[in-house]
């Protein structure tokens, strides 16, 4: 992993690709928008776009901490793992208009010399369970660890992640792949490019992606829908809840 950029934040016009493999072989792509922020220097917009883009803690995590950091502190500190006042960069959807969906959100953590000490991955499902995961990439940004959240009702909860996480810069380039004994079937990316997160950047891009989140949430529906219909078969969702547990 790469040192910590400026802590200005960005934002990435980005496609979100899905390849489906096994049991049958299907493919989408929906492009949207992500932030990528400093926790501690959050985006002070001019009042006409604040509906535009809000980040609360009430959306990650448990949802009750006081702050987003306090709220990836204490999810860090029941692991073991002290940050000690470093930096930490989040790349996630913002809430638009009243709505947000993070099917992935990602904190880049920094010790306080700036050098990378871990990241956590956050994946939210469309049935508003939350699970995050503790990962410590090596220098190409490359993680594994073992799937222990339903996301998928096409997919039970076994198998593991290797997931490619470099730091963004200019450019935004993620993938996470699915690997199941004898098969990967699945495979997301997220590729776009920073633009400066100026009024007019945001109202450009809210405009041509209106309601951004809740697109997301409602094409991951009616996708599921289709492959339904498909003929694949839904597997049985174990009862969860959210929660902080990190491999």
């Amino acid at each position: 992993m790469t040192p910590a950029p400026t802590a200005r934040p960005g934002l990435y016009p980005c496609e979100i690709g899905h390849t489906r493999l096994d049991p049958v072989r299907y493919t989408l792509r929906h492009r949207t928008y992500m932030w990528l922020v400093d926790l501690d220097r959050l985006p002070r917009l001019p009042r006409p776009l604040r509906p535009l883009a809000g980040f609360r803690a009430r959306d990650h995590f448990t949802g009750d901490a006081p702050t987003l950091r306090a709220g990836l502190e204490r999810f860090l500190a029941s692991r073991g793992v002290d940050l000690e006042g470093g930096r930490v960069l989040m790349l996630a959807h913002a809430r638009v208009l009243g709505h947000v969906f993070n099917p992935l959100t990602l904190y880049w953590c920094h010790g306080p010399d700036g050098a990378p000490r871990c990241v956590v991955a956050e994946v939210h499902n469309t049935y508003g369970e939350r699970h995050a995961y503790l990962l410590n990439p090596d220098e190409a940004g490359v993680a594994r660890v073992d799937k222990e959240f339903y996301v998928s009702p096409f997919h039970p909860v076994d198998g593991a992640y290797r997931m490619r996480l470099p730091l963004p810069g200019d450019r935004l380039d993620l993938t996470v792949r699915l690997d199941r004994p004898g098969a990967r079937p699945f495979t997301a990316t997220v590729r776009g490019t920073r633009r400066a997160a100026t009024p007019a950047t945001l109202l450009r891009l809210a405009l041509r992606h209106p309601f951004s989140t809740l697109a997301v949430s409602a094409g991951i529906r009616r996708h599921g829908i289709r492959l339904y219909l498909r003929g694949l078969p839904v597997q049985p969702r174990p009862r969860n809840r959210t929660t902080e547990k990190a491999t």
